[in-house]
């Protein structure tokens, strides 16, 4: 029996994940901050309006999905662009496409998978249509639109951010996925035990078409050549399938992970700072990312509280340099520690911010005139260091460092 039979075009083989491909938004699962029943995306939805929009998320989410949906829900054309094989010249076939459906009263739904991708130019080629309604635009994109997509682009559309799709909701579409194979495959006696339901929720990362690839081909890997009658799926042929945790870690979640890490520390959570630093050592960041971060925590975070701090940072930085992984992941984890357990003081960056902000806003004055340079043939006609006593020598003599606007500020709280 070969695989989908009644569904094979020329030898094609339907992917469980697009066979169950949600029909509409009842079945749409794991998306409950967007598609709710009071939601804005609904109420939008529900007035016939269409709009164009940017969803962020990451992969299997269900991005693509949602975009057919709303199509559907609309009765619009659905035009379908890669970014990563389509360019201007494909845009402008769209756009005569959109033209001729306006013409023949329908509209039309350009939807642009990895939209960031696109380069400048290409984005700018989208402005004008978009503008002029001639097509509503859908992309799609793993990536952060507000460092991917150019601004002019970003004001005509509405980002919406999708999460990784629950675990509750996750499971329910791998339960959904076996029991449709059980059904049309009924001719295959094969069992599903519950833990191997467990390992795929746990290891696809909240990612639905990873979850379902991994229950077609556990199903399949089961069954065999159909001569074993009690076939099981279970946890052993899963974690065989898999062979490892794949964890999920892109460009945003570099960003992410480091941001956790400093606020982790900046908290005093030795803990929650060593899991991130793991995680991205896991996840093959390089430790001087790390390290780096590690010396801005202890000098911003810690200051002067325990100058320490910065000491074993910079130490720290040093061993990723000369060590490389994995020997420099014990010194990471040690500086780690120490940072994250130190007293904290912010007072040398509050100072320093408050002071640029104060020169920023106009508060930008010379030296007294006794501060200036004095080492220079002409500097004394000028009046330049005239008065100004060596602290040394009389460290007893109060004299002004400060500007003459500013002499009774002060920075340091």
């Amino acid at each position: 029996m070969n695989l989908f039979d009644n569904l094979e075009e020329n030898n094609k083989q339907t992917p469980l994940a697009a066979l169950l491909r949600p029909k509409n938004l009842d079945e749409f699962l794991g998306q409950t901050n967007v598609i709710n029943e009071n939601s804005p995306i609904n109420n939008l939805l529900k007035a016939k309006r269409l709009f164009s929009l940017i969803l962020w998320g990451p992969p299997g989410c269900g991005k693509t999905t949602l975009a057919r949906l709303i199509a559907n829900y609309h009765n619009a054309n659905f035009l379908e662009l890669s970014a990563v094989t389509s360019g201007v010249k494909d845009v402008k076939d769209a756009v005569i496409n959109a033209k001729e459906n306006l013409r023949n009263g329908a509209r039309t739904i350009l939807f642009i998978d990895e939209i960031h991708r696109y380069s400048k130019t290409q984005q700018d080629a989208l402005l004008p249509h978009i503008e002029n309604g001639t097509f509503h635009l859908i992309g799609s994109t793993t990536e952060n639109p507000s460092f991917q997509v150019v601004p002019a682009l970003l004001s005509r559309v509405q980002v919406i951010m999708l999460n990784r799709i629950d675990e509750t909701s996750i499971r329910k579409i791998i339960e959904k996925g076996f029991n449709y194979l059980k059904q049309h495959y009924s001719d295959m006696s094969v069992t599903i035990d519950n833990k191997a339901i467990d390992v795929i929720a746990s290891l696809s990362f909240g990612d639905a078409r990873y979850a379902l690839n991994t229950v077609e081909n556990s199903y399949f890997a089961a069954y065999g050549d159909g001569k074993n009658k009690n076939a099981v799926v279970d946890k052993k042929i899963v974690e065989d399938l898999l062979q490892k945790n794949t964890t999920r870690y892109d460009r945003q979640g570099h960003y992410d992970c480091l941001s956790a890490y400093q606020k982790s520390m900046r908290g005093s959570d030795a803990d929650a700072a060593i899991y991130y630093l793991a995680k991205m050592l896991a996840n093959g960041e390089d430790p001087r990312i790390i390290a780096r971060r590690l010396i801005v925590c202890a000098s911003e975070d810690v200051g002067n509280a325990d100058f320490r701090a910065f000491l074993i940072a910079e130490a720290a930085l040093k061993a990723a340099e000369t060590l490389g992984m994995p020997e420099c992941r014990i010194a990471l984890a040690q500086a780690t520690e120490f940072v994250a357990r130190a007293k904290k003081s912010n007072r040398a960056i509050m100072a320093v911010d408050e002071a640029m902000a104060d020169i920023q806003n106009g508060l930008d004055f010379p030296p007294p005139m006794h501060l200036r340079d004095a080492h220079y043939k002409d500097a004394k006609k000028y009046g330049f260091g005239e008065g100004y006593v060596y602290t040394h020598n009389s460290p007893e003599y109060e004299q002004q460092f400060m500007p003459d606007k500013l002499k009774d500020k002060k920075y340091f709280h």
